[in-house]
């Protein structure tokens, strides 16, 4: 096999090429022994050029036709050219001549993989691992189909054996943390991590992962402190940079998250994500001047960033600009009109310039798009109640009820809808419903109609419920 090789020094594989492409020049055979196929195989597999390796496969086949290492490889790269019927007829030559080579089936059963052909896939490789003394590749291999039919569960164990022979295997890291993600099962993967974190410290790697796991638990604090550890063992990782400033995003700390994000440009162009990501920051810092040029970087690097052209509305909003800010939420809607944020900051722009139509059909499409969304209901509501048209605002506020039976936000308003429209039994229904959800925001009835404060009713029920 391959393995058995001794290969080629680059000099010597710079003479084997070259007389090699003589040969060709000349329409001629001449005579390679085995280790200088392999250089020259590798060498345009090394230029990216699988037509012109898979000449020099032929050619080493005809003159070692007994030897299964280029039948091997030229079913590799009939494979990475999706020949998969072709490569399947080189392994099986290959099986032919050397039924005892586990690398035959680790290879059969990649390809067999690659065709979809799972059950046959898991047969040869489990063949493999009878045959080789190589089994992390195999067990990786087992994992990645596993995957393929989303069998993520099943995969885990098959990842841990990758790493437990081979724990330098980056793939299979990244590969097991996307397992425990999808399967949310972030606690586990957190015991791990840093289970794993004890056998090799400085695995920048699994400190990512660690951290990653922490971000997505919401546990800000401890995946600063785990990118942190990424930094120091591998100072250039970028992404460990952007994903500290992510986390400091969540915490508030957007002066911090600048600087961090800032510190990706030392190691890698600025990107269009990275421009909006501190564009937002200077938006929620309220620096709006700031958070537009940082935005309009963005978007001169990607048209299609849609959250930087939302950004430079959202700026100009800020301003009192609604009409110019509704030029750039319609660039974001045209990129992505499934975002329900962009649609409630365009409905209320509408609704801030008194394009009341054009506002209740964006409304519409936020609660359609996201009906858990207690603020949007909210606001389509007031927008008919406003205009007198009081049914209509409770029927809005019912169906946002029934999508949230325990926003106590929503029932209080319904409350002052139902006094206003004279349906005081109704209006206490509900007043109980609120303070049952949650008593302390009961000022909100207050806030929309002020005269009832002066209601005694209202007020006795609300004291009951203070007092218990």
């Amino acid at each position: 096999m391959e393995e058995d090789f001794e290969y080629s020094s680059p000099e010597e594989q710079k003479i084997s090429v070259a007389r090699y492409e003589e040969m060709i020049r000349n329409h001629d055979q001449y005579f390679f022994d085995k280790q200088a196929f392999i250089a020259i195989i590798d060498h345009y597999i090394d230029l990216n050029d699988p037509m012109q390796a898979l000449q020099v496969t032929s050619y080493a086949t005809s003159q070692h036709p007994y030897d299964t290492n280029f039948l091997l490889r030229q079913a590799q790269i009939l494979a990475s050219v999706q020949e998969f019927d072709k490569a399947i007829t080189a392994v099986e030559k290959a099986e032919l001549l050397e039924p005892s080579e586990g690398d035959i089936y680790f290879i059969k059963g990649s390809i067999l993989g690659s065709l979809g052909h799972f059950e046959e896939a898991f047969f040869n490789l489990k063949k493999a691992l009878e045959n080789s003394d190589v089994k992390d590749e195999i067990y990786f291999q087992i994992a990645s189909l596993l995957q393929s039919e989303g069998r993520n569960e099943e995969a885990i164990p098959y990842l841990k054996k990758t790493l437990a022979i081979n724990n330098k295997h980056q793939e299979a890291l990244y590969e097991i943390a996307f397992c425990f993600d999808i399967l949310d099962q972030l606690e586990e993967g957190i015991t791990y991590f840093n289970a794993y974190i004890n056998t090799d410290p400085y695995s920048y790697a699994a400190w990512f992962n660690l951290a990653n796991a922490y971000h997505r638990l919401e546990r800000f604090e401890e995946a600063i402190d785990a990118y942190d550890y990424v930094i120091l063992i591998k100072e250039t990782f970028s992404s460990a940079y952007f994903n500290k400033g992510n986390s400091l995003v969540n915490l508030d700390r957007f002066r911090e998250a600048i600087e961090v994000y800032e510190a990706t440009f030392k190691f890698e162009p600025p990107s269009a994500e990275t421009y909006c990501a501190i564009g937002e920051c200077y938006e929620k810092l309220e620096e709006m001047d700031t958070a537009r040029e940082f935005y309009k970087k963005s978007v001169q690097l990607d048209e299609q960033m849609a959250d930087a052209w939302f950004g430079i509305g959202v700026t100009l909003d800020f301003e009192n600009h609604y009409f110019e800010s509704i030029h750039y939420y319609k660039k974001a809607l045209a990129l992505d009109d499934s975002n329900a944020d962009f649609w409630f900051a365009y409905a209320d722009a509408k609704y801030k310039l008194n394009l009341l139509e054009d506002a209740e059909i964006a409304y519409k499409k936020v609660v359609a798009l996201n009906p858990l969304d207690i603020e949007a209901w909210l606001d389509y509501s007031s927008l008919y109640f406003e205009q007198d048209k009081v049914q209509e605002a409770i029927d809005i506020l019912m169906e946002g009820i029934s999508n949230n039976p325990t926003a106590a936000e929503l029932c209080y308003r319904m409350v002052a809808y139902l006094f206003a429209d004279g349906k005081f039994i109704e209006a206490l229904s509900y007043l109980e419903l609120g303070l049952h959800a949650d008593p302390q925001k009961h000022t909100i009835i207050f806030e929309y109609l002020p005269q009832l404060q002066s209601n005694k009713i209202i007020i006795d029920i609300i004291n009951k419920y203070a007092n218990n």
